[in-house]
């Protein structure tokens, strides 16, 4: 049966209907319970709020994502007065429940019938993602080929991901081999492009390196193509594959670029901190020799490859030394870069020049990517090796730049400081949490023995178990 209509829903169809004859039938719909009705005469100011409206929506459709013998009637009912924009529906799809998939492809269907949504590439990508979140595949593919007019290479990208995600790469690259029949989307080398991105992504090279060849004479590979590969099976450390097909490139006329080179000297880098972290820097010596001979520069990438594996074998010292020699070879270093730096500066305990390396950070324009995450990291980087006033001092800082702490930044540190006897900070800091709105709770904790001695005081018990959320 159909869902029944809500109480208040119900009195206001009882109002429309007893403003009618008795043989007349109400052609326009009740106004939504739960979705403020969009009408011209409304002022912007009056209007509802998007972001609530979408809430309102991802609700309804959670409600009725069950089996439903009258939904059409049930989606006319609740969702005519709703303008639908490709924004509200994508912000409808991000705040929607994997279990509301279904439901939200039915909403989109008799979007696209009433001619309310076009049926477009980046609309339908949204809502493959979506499906994509509880392996949907039937409901995927039942979308597909009710709009194959609407499917483009954003759509088909999201599918084939979502399938190498499932670990159904044979599956991906049957759709990859339909396209231009069942699909609109033509078979050529950006479709094939995002298939061996999909795949090599999941740690399916083989499958990818397959497909390539087998369409060889029709689409043949670019260099962006066979880097994807080289780096495919660097990623899985088949590092025995990535130099045969290297080999076959330059059999084949291409000329290597860089990308590939720092992916063999990533994983040369990998294999050898697995099996011998002193020779790996003897090992990388030889791929930047072999980079050289061949007359392939270096860049940022590469620094950042070896910066990062240093870094991992807790050689800090050795990653300054190359940080400081970037400039010789006219690079800059990424902000990924830089993040790796100063959680290794801080693991070493050099807090101090920790700090100056997030000075120089913001000053080569990447102040953006230190956000509450990373802070965050810092802080628990800090903490992990008993740096807890410094970590305060890291706290400090994040709040300055405008970052809100979470429930985690605080839990972490008000543990850290009952552990070390400081009950009076511990106090200060739960207080502060509070007041900023953070569901912090009470609990009781032991101080440290080692700590007996330091400063403290008597403090509220206060519990920060078992609590996830931001951070």
């Amino acid at each position: 049966m159909a869902r029944p209509p809500p109480p208040l829903l119900g009195q206001l169809l009882r109002r429309v209907l007893a403003s009618h004859s008795p043989i007349s039938h109400p052609s326009i719909p009740s106004p939504p319970l739960i979705i403020l009705r969009f009408l011209s005469s409304v002022s912007p100011a009056a209007a509802a709020d998007p972001s609530d409206v979408a809430q309102s929506i991802a609700a309804e459709l959670q409600k009725i994502s069950a089996p439903s013998t009258d939904l059409p009637g049930h989606l006319s009912l609740h969702f005519s007065d709703v303008r639908f924009t490709p924004s509200l529906l994508r912000d409808v799809l991000t705040l929607s429940p994997p279990t509301a998939g279904r439901a939200a492809a039915d909403l989109f269907r008799h979007l696209a019938g009433t001619r309310c949504l076009t049926a477009s590439d980046p609309n339908l990508s949204l809502l493959v993602r979506l499906l994509a979140r509880r392996h949907d595949f039937k409901a995927i593919h039942d979308l597909l080929h009710d709009f194959p007019r609407a499917v483009g290479h954003e759509t088909l990208s999201a599918t084939l991901l979502s399938l190498a995600n499932a670990g159904r790469p044979s599956v991906a690259v049957r759709l990859f081999q339909s396209l231009g029949k069942d699909l609109n989307v033509p078979r050529d080398r950006a479709a094939l492009s995002a298939l061996v991105t999909a795949l090599c992504t999941h740690g399916f090279t083989g499958y990818a390196e397959r497909a390539v060849k087998a369409v060889a004479d029709e689409i043949f590979p670019d260099v962006v193509i066979c880097n994807t590969l080289i780096g495919g099976y660097c990623t899985e450390l088949k590092l025995g594959e990535a130099r045969r097909l290297m080999e076959e490139m330059l059999r084949g006329g291409f000329e290597l670029s860089t990308p590939a080179y720092n992916s063999i000297l990533d994983c040369v880098c990998r294999l050898s901190r697995k099996k011998d972290p002193l020779q790996m820097q003897p090992e990388a010596e030889k791929i930047l020799l072999e980079m050289e001979s061949a007359g392939i520069q270096r860049n940022a990438g590469t620094f950042h490859v070896l910066i990062y594996n240093i870094c991992k074998i807790r050689k800090t010292e050795d990653a300054m030394k190359l940080f400081s020699r970037m400039p010789e070879w006219g690079c800059s270093a990424e902000a990924e870069t830089y993040l790796v730096l100063i959680r290794s500066l801080y693991q070493a305990a050099r807090v101090s020049e920790g700090d100056e390396m997030i000075g120089w950070m913001r000053a080569a324009g990447f102040g953006s990517k230190l956000d509450r995450k990373a802070y965050y990291g810092f802080v628990k980087i800090l903490c992990g090796i008993e740096r807890v006033d410094h970590a305060m001092k890291v706290f400090r800082m994040m709040k300055g730049y405008g970052h809100a702490p979470g429930i985690k930044t605080y839990d972490l540190l008000i543990g850290k400081l009952a552990a070390h006897n400081q009950g009076d900070r511990a106090n200060a800091l739960f207080k502060e949490a509070v007041a900023r709105g953070v569901p912090v709770t009470p609990n009781v904790y032991k101080v440290d023995p080692r700590s007996q001695d330091q400063r403290g005081g008597s403090f509220e018990p206060f519990n920060v178990k078992g609590h996830g959320g931001a951070t």
